[in-house]
């Protein structure tokens, strides 16, 4: 067992767990080493801190801290429900977050793309933490760039298909200007857990909420997978897919959604798809009750890393 704690600094390679207490030590994504540099790595979390596109109550800018805070308690070996250490043969980093100017919102949709599609072509998997949910569409510019129209999977309570113009920076567009710009096909994309009316559905398959409530874990993971098929995919999950009793701490919360159990669950069987790069996002803390959502979007973003480590690993 190391002598220091503070991993996040003083970890002397990419690999292993640490051993810093949950309670103490820097807190970066599951303890991972804090570095800018890419050479070697498998995985990347990086945190994108904007909340300037929301529609009702801000706060996820402070959404990568608190889901930071909360994996410390995922930082143990093995991970559930992976029946493995998640680094024992990935390279994992926190890249830290993303520096946007808060004055200048028009240069926040470019500098995220940046970033991104640095991170992307050293060939390491992008895990990103929102963040309102317009942070996905220049992530899934970046990812478009490098793989072509991807096969969105969305966890949501929301479709974010609504009216857009040029320009227009909303966390309730940025579907369908993804679906007409060529960033996702929406043949092979779906959205789960949706319990609002949009205008318009894009093409996109859709599994209402209350259908969420009457399928089993195993049954919403095939749709999903029958959607998708051999195409690249591209997973974001807006905290709010979950029933407030399970994220009480996001901007538009949507009573009648599912546990994050189920959600979870279905994330863990999703190993066939050709996962390319995913985030979590609308974890806003100041709404939060005992960490319940930030735990949750802790839990997504490891499973992310354990959907990769299981792939590494066939």
């Amino acid at each position: 067992m190391p002598s220091e704690i503070d991993n996040a600094f003083t970890a002397r390679n990419l690999y292993d767990r640490s051993w810093d207490p949950t309670y103490a030590g820097a807190l970066s994504f599951m303890r991972r080493k804090y570095t800018k540099s890419l050479k070697g790595v498998d995985a990347v979390v990086m945190g994108i801190p904007f909340d300037a596109a929301v529609s009702n109550r801000p706060g996820a800018r402070f959404g990568p801290q608190a889901i930071r805070r909360a994996s410390t308690i995922l930082d143990t070996d093995p991970q559930y429900p992976f029946h493995m250490s998640l680094f024992n043969d990935m390279a994992v980093i926190d890249y830290g977050d993303v520096k946007l100017d808060y004055g200048h919102h028009g240069k926040t949709p470019r500098i995220i793309e940046r970033t991104a599609a640095k991170i992307i072509a050293s060939g390491a998997f992008l895990v990103s933490l929102g963040g309102d949910h317009f942070v996905t569409w220049p992530l899934m510019k970046a990812h478009a760039a490098k793989h072509g129209p991807l096969a969105m999977v969305q966890f949501d309570a929301h479709q974010d298909t609504w009216p857009d113009e040029k320009g227009r920076i909303d966390h309730g567009s940025f579907v369908g200007r993804a679906a007409r710009d060529g960033a996702i096909d929406p043949d092979h994309s779906i959205q789960v857990g949706i319990r609002t009316h949009a205008p318009e559905t894009c093409g996109i398959e859709i599994i209402h909420g209350y259908d969420v409530e009457d399928m089993s874990a195993q049954a919403i993971a095939d749709a999903i997978l029958k959607r998708v098929g051999k195409r690249k995919a591209y997973i974001t999950f807006d905290i709010d897919c979950l029933d407030p009793a399970y994220a009480p701490g996001t901007g538009t919360p949507v009573a009648g959604g599912p546990s994050s159990a189920k959600m979870l669950s279905v994330l863990g069987k999703l190993g066939g798809l050709d996962i390319v790069g995913a985030d979590v996002v609308e974890v806003a803390p100041a709404y939060d009750h005992a960490d319940i959502t930030a735990i949750a979007g802790a839990a997504v973003a490891q499973h992310y890393l354990g959907l990769l480590a299981q792939k590494r690993a066939r």
